[in-house]
């Protein structure tokens, strides 16, 4: 009997080292934020599906993420097998065939959930290049018992004079609570993000149909002038070092009344784990201007498979698994339905649970009204709604970035910013041959 039981041990040992030794591993670059995190805290999951495959993480920090997979991509280096990028990089990779194609993922990941406003950006010539692992608009999150408190009503679709009006009301210098928080810090994904998306409620544009610059516009001047008035009256100080976190930072500490950023900042605003004010926070579409257009963007951090990886099929398999209905509803009987990542599946809409969100409705509607396809208000060369989908673009836009930082920090003025804008962007479009 015993000698029976070592042989059975034996044969199992052996069998599990064999299936250790046999596991594929793949290298999986993501950007170091919460959703992220949470993922690799849940892979148990994914292991007990596919014993077979190895996950080894590469945790980065945004700006060194793209600079790292933008490398890796371009020279078909094949140091990871799955990356995590944005919304931008999708269709210009996936044009130049540096991307794999993941249109044959099996029926019952069903790809036709996706939302179209999502899917439509991540995909070229009828090829999905990349799966969605969450999307994001932006929105209004405003403090409402500030709002009672200046005896005003926050509108559901509110205009720019509004929010001006609701600033101003709502600012208390010496109590340190600023009317308005928005992002400052230079780059194409942080003040650039929020100020084309505005710009786009305007009038504005970066270029016209023959590629010229349009910074020596009045609907560039009148956005730049706009948010330097809002910020530099009603909103904190230091704001031109301020992006996504350490504005999400002052909310949450109560020092602002409203805050125009990304609709996936709702649920840690609404945290009573880390938010004070999260019992008194309301949601409002971002302004408009009776133009036509909301300023709002349009994003959504997704898996693509990069053409140089020689592990496509276990690739494929983590993919499916990390942006699945399946795994939404792993995150909600774990950390409960305001956790789960947003903005990408039309039925976690369509949940009745999901439903009573405080924050779901208005991020759908957020998403559902941009459009990359036509992002101004007249007719422009380029698609997309807070970056233009032109490998020149992030140069050109942390270029901008940092002349319009440098304004909101008062080092030069609105019209030398623009000037300095205009001059940079025109140099760069000759050069790369958009423009003679």
């Amino acid at each position: 009997m015993n000698t029976t039981f070592r042989t059975l041990m034996g044969a199992c040992a052996l069998a599990a080292l064999a299936a250790g030794a046999s596991a594929e591993t793949i290298t999986v670059a993501t950007v170091n934020n919460g959703d992220m995190i949470r993922m690799q805290g849940l892979m148990d999951d994914f292991y007990a599906k596919h014993p077979d495959i190895e996950v080894e993480w590469v945790t980065l920090e945004e700006n060194v993420l793209r600079q790292r997979v933008t490398q890796d991509v371009a020279t078909k280096g094949g140091q990871f097998d799955v990356m995590t990028i944005g919304t931008y990089e999708v269709p210009i990779w996936g044009e130049r065939g540096w991307l794999v194609s993941l249109n044959d993922l099996p029926d019952s990941y069903d790809i036709d959930d996706i939302l179209p406003a999502i899917r439509d950006g991540l995909t070229v010539d009828d090829e999905l290049y990349a799966a969605p692992f969450y999307g994001e608009s932006s929105m209004v999150m405003y403090r409402t018992d500030l709002m009672e408190k200046a005896g005003l009503t926050m509108p559901e679709a509110p205009t720019w004079d509004f929010i001006k009006e609701a600033a101003a009301a709502m600012t208390d210098k010496e109590g340190e609570v600023y009317g308005i928080c928005l992002r400052g810090k230079a780059g194409w994904g942080e003040n650039m993000a929020f100020l084309t998306a505005m710009s786009n409620s305007f009038g504005a544009k970066w270029f016209d149909m023959d590629w010229k610059p349009q910074f020596d516009s009045e609907e560039w001047k009148a956005t730049l002038d706009f948010y330097l008035d809002l910020m530099n009256n009603y909103g904190p100080p230091g704001a031109s070092g301020n992006g996504f976190n350490e504005n999400l930072s002052l909310f949450q500490t109560g020092k602002c009344g409203m805050w125009i950023d990304a609709t996936v900042a709702a649920s840690f605003v609404t945290n009573p784990n880390d938010s004070s004010v999260a019992d008194s926070v309301g949601f409002a579409l971002a302004p408009d201007n009776g133009l036509g257009k909301r300023g709002n963007w349009l994003w959504a951090w997704n898996l693509g498979i990069p053409a140089g990886t020689q592990k496509i099929d276990a690739a494929k398999a983590f993919v499916e698994w990390a942006t699945s209905k399946e795994y939404t509803a792993l995150v909600a009987s774990k950390e409960g339905w305001a956790n789960v990542p947003p903005g990408t599946r039309q039925s976690l809409y369509m949940n009745e649970e999901y439903q009573k969100v405080p924050f779901a409705k208005m991020t759908l509607e957020s998403i559902l009204s941009a459009d990359p396809q036509h992002p101004t208000v007249d007719e422009v060369p380029y698609v997309g709604v807070q970056f233009v989908a032109i490998p020149e673009f992030q140069g050109l836009g942390t270029a901008v970035g940092q002349q319009f930082s440098a304004a909101l920090a008062g080092q030069m003025s609105a019209e030398q910013a623009l000037d300095n804008a205009q001059k940079l962007t025109e140099r760069e479009m000759m050069k790369a041959g958009y423009i003679k």
